[in-house]
């Protein structure tokens, strides 16, 4: 393993690049090779030369469908990289469908959700245990995010620590061992993904009632509060990367131990 620079950044879907994530990941220092499985991009075998793992969501389901099949020929391969990540402690971040696979390659379940589809601008609360978290511990009590998905992590991995919730999906945000994150919402979205998602979306909208045009009026009131939030977090998580006490930020922790490659 190294202590470089390289992130391997996995887009499960064409819809849900890593946009502003992106962005930030690179100002915090890390250089990003995207991997697009979606395309015929072959996955890494290990990740030998990669300082960080970040896997992106996508419409698929984590789950097995009845028949016993993955929804994309690759999550199997995606899984044993996760495992991988985890068991050598290469800093990974998952979002969305990527926290759900994080979550079910290492014995968690992921359900469609029971209360439904959760969409649009959103709130989530910090839990009290993320004060002692290196990325976490300087997130506001209950910030913004983006939200969409119709699944959700209903049971974490033996292991996993919660770090947020809400009040109808309980599992928000979780850290497994030492540094291994994910998030069920988005952060990554500027207003052209969230849009996209919208007009591809327009049915399931209209059947929950939700009005298309309001949805992205408030997405596009949110970007800079979720950018004020999510762009140092993004940066906390490169400086784990890349062997490096995250700065704390106000209301943040002023000493924790290095969490990074081992």
């Amino acid at each position: 393993m190294t202590n470089g620079n390289l992130a391997l950044v996995v887009e499960n879907d064409p819809s849900d690049g890593p946009a502003r994530l992106g962005d930030w990941l690179e100002s915090g220092g890390l250089r990003l090779q995207i991997v697009r499985p979606h395309a015929g991009d072959p996955l890494p075998a290990n990740l030998d030369g990669f300082a960080a793992l970040v896997v992106l969501g996508g419409e698929q389901d984590a789950f097995p469908d009845a028949a016993g099949e993955r929804a994309a020929p690759w999550f199997d391969e995606l899984d044993g990289l996760l495992r991988k990540a985890v068991r050598y402690r290469i800093p990974t971040l998952a979002v969305c469908l990527g926290a759900q696979l994080l979550a079910n390659a290492h014995g968690g379940t992921v359900e469609r959700s029971a209360a439904g589809p959760e969409i649009g601008v959103k709130l989530v609360a910090r839990r009290d245990v993320a004060d002692q978290d290196p990325i976490f511990a300087a997130v506001p009590f209950a910030p913004d995010v983006f939200q969409w998905h119709v699944d959700e992590i209903v049971e974490l991995p033996l292991n996993a620590t919660l770090l947020a919730a809400s009040t109808n999906y309980p599992v928000q945000a979780y850290r497994l061992g030492p540094n291994a994150w994910g998030l069920q919402f988005h952060i990554e979205c500027d207003l052209p993904m969230f849009a996209q998602w919208a007009m591809e979306g327009v049915h399931t909208l209209g059947e929950l009632g939700l009005d298309p045009i309001e949805l992205l009026e408030r997405a596009e009131a949110a970007l800079d509060d979720i950018e004020e939030v999510w762009k140092p977090f993004a940066e906390r998580f490169a400086a784990v990367a890349l062997g490096r006490t995250p700065p704390a930020g106000e209301g943040g922790l002023r000493s924790l131990p290095l969490l990074g490659p081992r």
